[in-house]
C-alpha cells in the first residue's frame, strides 16, 4: 500500500467505493479546522462560519462546474436526495422512473414516499418516460454495479418531455469529470468523502434555480425565511462540526495529485486477472476505479467474512437481482502488491 493514508498497512483495502479514505495531509486540516473551532466556538460561528462555509462552497462549485449559489453541502448524497424526495409531495397518479441498479437506500426512500416506481435497465429508462413520469432519478454512476450511466443523454430527454431528471452522484466526483452546468440534470447530489477524499461528512445538493424554491432543507433552522435565498436556507443546520465541509478544498488540492490514469490502469488489471478466475463483468461502461465482477459462491457475506479474517482482503461481496458481485474498488493508495494479494486470496478462498 502507498503511503499518505491513514489506512491499517496490514489490510489490503478495496473498499474504497464504500466509505472513501481521506489521505494524512487532508485529515490534518480536517482536524487543525476541528481545533480552530473549538479554540473560540463563539467567535467560529457568529463571526467566520458563513465567510468560511462560502469558500469551500465555491472550491467545490468550480470542481463540479458549477454556480457556487447553487450548490449548498449536505452530510451526504443520501440526506440531499432525501431532502429532494421527500419534497416532492408525489401524488398516487404519478410515477418515477428508475434503474434497477440504484442505491438501496435510495430505493427504499422511494417507498418511504410512496412513490410508484417503474423500475428498469438504463438503457430503458428514456423510453420508459410516459405521460405519467413526474420524475427521472438515475445514477451517475452506480453503486451496486459500477457502471457509468448515459445521465446527459437521459436528462436531456426528460427536459424534452418536460420531467424532472434527478441524479445521484455520490460515486461521480473525483472519479470523472463533473460539468454540472453542461450536464443538464434538474437536481443533482453527490459524495466528497469518497473518490475526492474528503472526511466523511461530506457532500452536496445543487439544483437549478428554477427548482430551489420548493426543495425543502432536511433541517428547518435559522437560516429558514421569508427571503432566504437556497444557501441559507440549507446552509445552518443547527450547532454541528463543519469541519468536513471546511475540508473539501484541501480535498480538491489533495486530488489534483492522484495518478488517476495509474489507478484506471490497475481497475483494468485487476478486471483481467480476477477474470482468469472465473469473475465477469457486467454488461455497460464501467466505472474507471470500481469493478463489479460476477461470482459464483453460495455464501456472499461467508466469502467475503474469510477474505477479511484469512487473508486480510477488505473488499464487498453481496447479491444484487440474484447475482453474487465481487465490488473492487481501486484507490489512490492501491499498488500491485495489494492486486497481487487480492488475486491470491480470491483464487484460494475459491479452491478451499
Amino acid at each position: 500500500m502507498r503511503p499518505g493514508f491513514l489506512l491499517d498497512p496490514e489490510v489490503a483495502y478495496f473498499n474504497h467505493g464504500s466509505y472513501g479514505a481521506c489521505a494524512a495531509e487532508v485529515f490534518a486540516e480536517y482536524q487543525r479546522l476541528q481545533r480552530e473551532v473549538e479554540a473560540d466556538p463563539t467567535d467560529f460561528f457568529a463571526r467566520r462560519f458563513d465567510d468560511a462555509l462560502w469558500e469551500a462552497r465555491s472550491a467545490l462549485a468550480g470542481f463540479v462546474g458549477a454556480n457556487a449559489d447553487d450548490l449548498v453541502f449536505a452530510p451526504n448524497a443520501t440526506s440531499a436526495l432525501n431532502a429532494v424526495l421527500r419534497s416532492l409531495r408525489i401524488r398516487p397518479e404519478e410515477e418515477i422512473v428508475t434503474t434497477k441498479h440504484e442505491y438501496g437506500a435510495i430505493l427504499r426512500t422511494l417507498g418511504f414516499i410512496r412513490a410508484n416506481v417503474v423500475l428498469v435497465e438504463p438503457e430503458e429508462v428514456v423510453a420508459s418516460i410516459g405521460i405519467r413520469t413526474r420524475a427521472v432519478l438515475v445514477s451517475h454512476i452506480t453503486s451496486p454495479t459500477a457502471l457509468v450511466l448515459p445521465v446527459a443523454e437521459i436528462c436531456d430527454a426528460a427536459r424534452r418531455t418536460g420531467v424532472l431528471s434527478i441524479v445521484d452522484g455520490a460515486h461521480a466526483p473525483g472519479q470523472v469529470e463533473v460539468d454540472l452546468d453542461a450536464l443538464g440534470a434538474d437536481i443533482y447530489a453527490g459524495n466528497c468523502h469518497k473518490w475526492l477524499g474528503a472526511p466523511k461528512g461530506a457532500g452536496f445538493l445543487w439544483a437549478r434555480p428554477e427548482h430551489q424554491e420548493w426543495i425543502e432543507p432536511f433541517v428547518i433552522s435559522w437560516g429558514y425565511h421569508e427571503d432566504a435565498d437556497f444557501g441559507e436556507r440549507h446552509g445552518w443546520q443547527g450547532t454541528r462540526d463543519p469541519s468536513a465541509y471546511l475540508s473539501v478544498p484541501a480535498a480538491i488540492a489533495a486530488h489534483a495529485s492522484f495518478d488517476l490514469a495509474g489507478m484506471r490502469e490497475l481497475a483494468d488489471a485487476a478486471e483481467q486477472r480476477l477474470g482468469q478466475l472465473g469473475l465477469r463483468p457486467l454488461r455497460g461502461v464501467r466505472a474507471p476505479f470500481m469493478r463489479a465482477l460476477t461470482i459464483r459462491v453460495d455464501d456472499s457475506s461467508g466469502l467475503a467474512g474469510r477474505l477479511y479474517v484469512e487473508h486480510r482482503v477488505e473488499i464487498p461481496v453481496y447479491v444484487w437481482e440474484d447475482v453474487t458481485l465481487l465490488r473492487v474498488s481501486i484507490g489512490p493508495y492501491t499498488d500491485e502488491s495489494d492486486l497481487e494479494r487480492l488475486v491470491s486470496a480470491v483464487r484460494d478462498t475459491l479452491a478451499a
